[in-house]
């Protein structure tokens, strides 16, 4: 059962990095690519962490996998969030078809 798990696990991991690299090549600009890769590419290292502390079933491997999973998930939303803000600053355009430019105040200031 817990060899079932383990492969799940992976193939799960697996299949979200390959979203996140789907998302990074088929989607429209800068903000919505770096948030698909963001997302899927936390959720897809997660489930291989998660995979290989089962898979080992040591106590200190599951502890460092632990810590592993979040660090990920404190560090991959505060980075994403300042290259973001860091491309918009500089100018990256938003795709054509945005509707709200939230960095310009939201909906209100867009008229």
């Amino acid at each position: 059962m817990s060899k079932m798990l383990v492969e799940l696990l992976m193939l799960a991991g697996a299949a979200f990095m390959f979203l996140a690299a789907l998302g990074v090549v088929r989607l429209p600009d800068l903000y919505i690519r770096m948030h698909a890769a963001t997302k899927s590419g936390t959720l897809g290292v997660t489930c291989a962490i998660v995979a290989v502390a089962l898979h080992f079933g040591d106590f200190a491997i599951a502890v460092r996998a632990s810590l592993i999973v979040v660090f990920i998930f404190l560090t991959a939303p505060v980075a994403a969030h300042l290259v973001g803000r860091a491309a918009y600053q500089v100018g990256v355009p938003l795709w054509k078809r945005s509707i709200v430019d939230e960095g310009r105040g939201g909906p209100r200031d867009q008229k």
